[in-house]
């Protein structure tokens, strides 16, 4: 098994105190910062973009996991590798360009990803699994934080972890992770958590514990 890789989502963070929030979590010992990029058309919500990333990749040493919501990807790659992503994830659903982009973020130097809306299916990844280092299983519909984890997807996470085999691919989940949540998508694969409300609303150190915990004790 994949060690547990906690990547907290500053969505869900205080931004009056963003930099002060991302050290927490850095002390906490979660490896990944999870930073979702949302352009008000493939998903109904804006967040925020280059210069957040710009500011605080000075202050962290972090794995910086850029999580494309846009309908526009390929005008995303070149900067952000710029500015220190270290690795970025677009949606299948993106249409006809997926493994174009795909060799675009790993040439700029980045780890490739790919997002799985719930209704998406693992199919889709099978002639691009060669450029893959992620797979982001999403267990809500995207635009949001605080939405309840869909149970339906554990099975998902499951058919993407046989899908990758042997492959070095992580297996991420986002949306709706907790303490309660963590243990079902560690069980059916993931080794990348995701978790906004779960770490920013509370104790940093003690959530971050709490999930790996509960996630690792389920593998």
């Amino acid at each position: 098994m994949r060690p547990i890789i906690i990547a907290p989502s500053i969505l869900a963070a205080d931004f009056a105190k963003l930099g002060a929030d991302v050290a927490a979590v850095e002390k906490a010992g979660a490896e990944w910062l999870h930073i979702d990029v949302m352009d008000g058309h493939f998903v109904p919500n804006l967040s925020f973009g280059l210069p957040i990333i710009q500011s605080i990749r000075p202050a962290s040493k972090l794995h910086f996991d850029v999580h494309l919501m846009v309908t526009n990807p390929e005008q995303y790659i070149a900067d952000y590798a710029t500015a220190g992503v270290n690795s970025m994830t677009i949606h299948a659903e993106m249409g006809t360009h997926l493994d174009k982009h795909l060799q675009a973020i790993k040439a700029a130097g980045m780890k490739a990803g790919v997002a799985l809306n719930p209704a998406t299916p693992v199919s889709v990844l099978e002639h691009v699994l060669h450029r893959l280092d992620l797979i982001l299983v999403m267990t809500v519909n995207p635009g949001f934080g605080g939405q309840k984890f869909l149970a339906n997807m554990v099975e998902k996470i499951t058919q993407a972890k046989a899908m990758v085999g042997g492959r070095t691919i992580d297996i991420q989940v986002d949306g709706g992770i907790t303490l309660e949540t963590a243990p079902l998508a560690a069980k059916a694969g993931a080794n990348v958590l995701v978790a906004g409300s779960a770490i920013f609303k509370g104790d940093a150190m003690q959530a971050v514990q709490g999930v790996r915990a509960s996630a690792s004790n389920s593998q």
